[in-house]
């Protein structure tokens, strides 16, 4: 009983610190969007040097195949049409695997590359990593780098459901104040 009482008081501490910290470690707005590398669920190598001169939006997102995943997932999905339209790509990223990530876009039709991050690092980079030490998975946070590779705009704890709605919006505005 006092084992499961101590495990309870740390992972709610744990959770205190994750939520205390998580801002700080952000890339701010106008900052260089961290570089990376990855590969994505067909096992193609993804950098960030392939977006530039494009709008990027990178999300990331627990874990595959959970509920509020695959609303976010689905509702880029549905978006994908009006974020090319602003000639914006799209890149989901989470720790977990390439063939997690296969099957989580093939059953769901996603037509965007999803990020296999599986230790972490650059969810970690993108201040959006939770590591409770036996558990470790991405923040539900979301960026816009702009086509010179800096960070636009910086959504932390985003709604599932609503903010890739948010980020056809704030794409639309960012690209009207540019002309």
């Amino acid at each position: 009983m006092k084992i499961m009482l101590l495990a309870g008081l740390l992972l709610f501490l744990g959770m205190i610190w994750v939520r205390n910290t998580q801002a700080a470690d952000a890339p701010g707005v106008g900052q260089m969007a961290p570089d990376f590398a990855l590969g994505d669920q067909a096992g193609i190598v993804r950098k960030l040097a392939d977006y530039r001169g494009k709008w990027l939006v990178i999300y990331f997102y627990p874990k595959d195949e959970s509920p509020y995943c695959t609303t976010e997932a689905c509702q880029y999905r549905d978006d994908i049409i009006k974020i090319n339209r602003l000639g914006a790509a799209v890149l989901g990223v989470s720790v977990d695997d390439q063939d997690s990530h296969a099957e989580f876009a093939s059953k769901h039709h996603l037509p965007f590359p999803l990020l296999a991050d599986k230790g972490g690092a650059l969810a970690a980079r993108y201040g959006s990593i939770v590591d409770l030490f036996v558990i470790r998975f991405a923040r539900r946070n979301t960026f816009i780098i702009d086509p010179e590779g800096r960070i636009a705009k910086v959504y932390l704890s985003v709604n599932a459901a609503t903010n890739p709605g948010q980020v056809v919006a704030d794409l639309a505005a960012m690209q009207a104040a540019r002309r």
